[in-house]
């Protein structure tokens, strides 16, 4: 399997502090590479974690908030700069477009990015690849705003010590699983079924129906924590979710690895261990209390 890794670039609100950037979240996934919500300073965040103008090829907002969008311009005049030679995929909410389109030329440059707009009006499926399908659903913040999931096709696992025992190795291996028989042997018989991997990513929103659906199944649930569980007035007033929340969808959903962001200006940085005790009291799996620069591998 080829690298599966998050990297965080920003876990702020609408304030950034100085140990926080504005959100930014670099999804590679099998030679793809998914930008997430790219806030102001996105771009000098991306050299501090390696990942380069190049890696992206499609971006994602969830909504035109501008902590969650401001770092666009920056990062397709890096993409342009650069050379990237692929077409990038930008899917945002559709009632946003003047504002992709403004951010998009917010400033001359030299313009050879290739960049398709993919305008999201309502939930379902977005892309489908041999690798993964991509899918929007709609979240409750006031303005339209999407979160985004991705889901890889079941397959099979081989099982090597059944390989072994039919005589079968190296490049046969290969051609069993592309024919599905070799010799009288049937895929079925050295493999198992393995249910694809499922990485959700969750902004700005109230707890609604878009959130578990997102979230269902996720082997790794990025998902906003803006206030804590004494601040839930606040939350629902400024259509946020606190840690404990955020925990109640990853324990509902059967979520593998909890990753909480987008943490409010309002509390310091040591309040982030609060983060993780009202999440643990919930959810039982891993839980992450991201820092900007952290990095979370999706493991099979």
């Amino acid at each position: 399997m080829s690298l599966r890794e998050l990297v965080v670039l920003g876990t702020a609100s609408q304030v950034p502090t100085r140990a926080r950037n504005h959100n930014g979240y670099f999804l590679a996934w099998d030679g793809e590479g998914i930008l997430f919500d790219p806030g102001d300073g996105t771009q000098r965040q991306m050299v501090h974690a390696g990942v380069s103008a190049s890696a992206i090829t499609r971006i994602g907002l969830t909504h035109f908030h501008g902590d969650h969008c401001l770092g666009l311009p920056g990062v397709v005049q890096r993409i342009s700069l650069d050379g990237s030679p692929h077409d990038v995929q930008a899917y945002f909410p559709g009632s946003g477009e003047v504002y992709f389109d403004r951010l998009r030329h917010a400033s001359p440059f030299y313009d050879v990015a290739k960049i398709t707009k993919r305008p999201v009006t309502e939930g379902g499926l977005l892309a489908e690849t041999a690798r993964f399908r991509l899918e929007a659903q709609p979240l409750d913040h006031g303005i339209e705003a999407y979160g985004y999931r991705l889901v890889e096709p079941d397959g099979r696992r081989m099982l090597p010590d059944r390989l072994r025992a039919h005589g079968i190795a190296g490049p046969d291996v290969a051609v069993l699983q592309r024919q599905g028989e070799l010799g009288g042997v049937r895929l079925e018989d050295v493999s198992e079924p393995r249910r694809g991997q499922r990485f959700a990513f969750v902004m700005d929103t109230r707890l609604c129906p878009g959130v578990f659906a997102l979230a269902e199944g996720a082997d790794v649930l990025v998902i906003e924590s803006t206030y804590l569980t004494a601040d839930e007035d606040l939350a629902v007033a400024h259509g946020h979710l606190t840690a404990g929340q955020a925990a109640r969808v990853a324990a509902e959903s059967g979520v593998g690895t909890l990753v909480l962001t987008h943490f409010s200006q309002r509390y310091d940085d040591l309040s982030l261990l609060q983060w993780e005790r009202e999440a643990a009291a919930v959810f039982d799996g891993e839980v992450v209390v991201a820092t900007d620069l952290t990095r979370v591998r999706i493991r099979g």
